[in-house]
């Protein structure tokens, strides 16, 4: 059974009645892997609308997002607000299942508009705190002589700089593949010279990582300890 096939048979399975349903995530792309899943997104006129949960339909395994109209707008805009918005990315780039009122092809063009139109910009205070903290792990890269300790300070390195530059590129965030993904479409190149960073740090060189790292905390104003302060809480 092929993806689109099992997709919309498992739908159907659960939810009947459901209004429309997309197909989503790397199935859909040319980065599909053997052990990638169907991401599936939903719509139903109510309960038991919102939830999501993971099952596994012949030899598929399935990520399924339920919501109603209302529930969609309210975790997009929640998205939205972290600048990271897996939903919006299914039903803007995904495959429209079925859709037995126009709900579902209202919603695919506001995704479509909403990913086009990029997240929203990134906050001068955010950007602050973030060149702080990258800050912090190289000064500790710098001084640590733990071969365990550097390495997960490097990882650590790898993803927040990764993170930085696309907040200043203006672009959507991601985690895990998608941050390579988005990053590669972003600063193209940037990915793999990060990629090449942990193993240089446990081959005992610290400076290729931190090279790199410099290189984009520069972009956005460059490294800050000395005259950080927040208000509130320590």
């Amino acid at each position: 059974m092929d993806a689109i096939e099992a997709a919309r048979a498992v739908v159907h399975e659960h939810h009947l009645d459901a209004r429309a349903a997309f197909l989503g995530g790397s199935v859909v792309t040319g980065c599909r892997t053997a052990t990638s899943d169907l991401d599936t997104v939903v719509l139903l006129h109510g309960a038991p609308a919102p939830y999501r949960a993971s099952l596994q339909y012949a030899e598929w395994p399935v990520e399924m997002f339920v919501h109603t109209e209302a529930t969609w707008h309210s975790y997009v805009e929640r998205e939205l607000r972290k600048r990271r918005s897996p939903l919006l990315c299914m039903c803007a780039q995904g495959l429209l299942l079925f859709d037995t009122d126009g709900l579902g092809a209202h919603l695919a063009a506001e995704a479509r508009e909403l990913t086009s139109a990029g997240p929203p910009a990134v906050s001068a205070e955010e950007i602050e705190d973030r060149r702080y903290a990258i800050t912090d792990l190289l000064d500790d890269l710098v001084g640590s002589n733990d071969q365990s300790e550097r390495l997960f300070i490097a990882n650590e390195l790898v993803r927040r700089t990764g993170e930085l530059a696309l907040a200043v590129g203006g672009s959507w965030g991601g985690g895990g593949k998608w941050l390579a993904r988005r990053l590669e479409a972003t600063v193209p190149g940037l990915s793999m010279r990060l990629h090449h960073g942990p193993a240089e740090v446990l081959g005992g060189r610290v400076e290729p990582l931190v090279a790199v790292v410099d290189e984009v905390i520069e972009q956005a104003g460059g490294r800050l300890w000395v005259g950080c302060r927040r208000s509130g809480t320590p």
